[in-house]
């Protein structure tokens, strides 16, 4: 992958970023993207200085060569692509900017590595904003900033108008074991006790009010955020009992748990009663028909940590304000392998299983 030139061109013309936290030099004399922006040429040129390199500028970024040299390690390395395609790109809570940077950051940091480096690959449509790419960079940079990694290589390629959709972000994450923990699911075993971080079901049920016009008496926002610091804590007092660990991104909660279950070979029982859910959402799910479990999150997490330390883990997530909402949500057993029930409010028993089908396509 090439390190921000478009189309392999090299750029070794010192960049000055002392403007960091400015406002860039003009990217051209256009308001959008246009496919010169992807020829390799001086407008690629002028888009990779005065946006990116200004936004996330940094010594072993600065040397724009194809690939980048990073520092070698002692440990093994935890490595992690996605890609993202929100649709809107902009909604209550974030963008598809800040959200990629926090997805990969969750998803290198559920393996109990600490993350450090990513990459940063977008597709441009030709047309789009250059105003509103200036604000899903700069989200970008901020929510690499607050995540404690740095984006150290990238690319850019603009497609035809009508052949894209405004911005696709693809983004790799890499992290190193800082810590002997590597949290698996067949690491699970019966008695432990599942928590969760906080309320369920934020992020989804934002874009889809967003995506339909919805509107409900109590704003919602995206609970996107970067949990690799509040994982460093659990950590921390947890030990190797933190068994296992997930953010419950598409397919939900119901989704990540069902995995552990079939994973490990255990029951897990869920309590109604102790799942958080704030009451805007759970007006919007019981509307539209929707099980909250099955919705999509993107600053939440699943862990499921022995008893003997579920306290002491409990505690860590509440005095990070991420966790502050942190509860005790089921239990591991030795019933119904592979199944993941919950004991409902009146005594009852369901089974909670995956998500059939797509409920909500382009949700990150």
């Amino acid at each position: 992958m090439a390190n921000f030139p478009s189309d392999g061109m090299d750029v070794n013309t010192e960049i000055n970023t002392s403007g960091f936290g400015t406002c860039p030099l003009p990217i051209s004399d256009h308001d959008t993207v246009q496919l010169g922006h992807g020829s390799g040429g001086q407008m690629s040129r002028e888009l990779i200085q005065d946006l990116f390199v200004w936004a996330f500028g940094n010594p072993l970024l600065d040397d724009l060569q194809d690939s980048v040299v990073l520092p070698a390690v002692a440990s093994d390395l935890a490595f992690s692509t996605d890609s993202f395609v929100v649709d809107p790109i902009f909604f209550p809570g974030g963008n598809i900017g800040n959200l990629a940077v926090n997805g990969t950051v969750n998803d290198v940091a559920m393996s109990g590595a600490t993350p450090r480096y990513l990459s940063i690959g977008m597709i441009l449509e030709e047309g789009f904003s250059l105003v509103d790419l200036k604000r899903i960079v700069e989200s970008i940079r901020d929510a690499a900033a607050i995540a404690s990694v740095q984006i150290v290589t990238g690319d850019t390629k603009v497609v035809d108008k009508g052949k894209g959709d405004k911005v696709f972000i693809n983004t790799t994450g890499i992290g190193v074991f800082e810590q002997p923990v590597r949290p698996r699911p067949d690491r699970i075993r019966v008695g432990d006790h599942v928590l969760i971080s906080g309320t369920l079901a934020d992020h989804g049920m934002t874009i889809l009010s967003k995506r339909e016009g919805l509107q409900f008496e109590m704003p919602i926002a995206s609970d996107s955020a970067a949990l690799n610091h509040l994982i460093a804590r659990m950590l921390d007092v947890g030990g190797e009992g933190v068994r296992a660990l997930r953010d419950p991104t598409r397919g939900g909660v119901a989704a990540a748990l069902n995995e552990f279950a079939e994973t490990a070979g255990v029951g897990i029982e869920l309590e109604e009663g102790s799942i958080p859910i704030l009451p805007a959402v759970r007006g919007a799910c019981e509307f539209l028909g929707i099980d909250p479990l099955h919705v999509a999150n993107e600053g939440k997490l699943i862990a499921v940590v022995a008893p003997e330390v579920s306290e002491a883990v409990l505690s860590a997530m509440k005095s990070d304000t991420l966790g502050a909402h942190a509860v005790r949500i089921g239990t591991v057993t030795s019933q119904t392998a592979g199944m993941v029930t919950m004991r409902t409010g009146i005594g009852g028993q369901r089974i909670v299983d995956m998500l059939v089908g797509e409920q909500l396509p382009r949700i990150c």
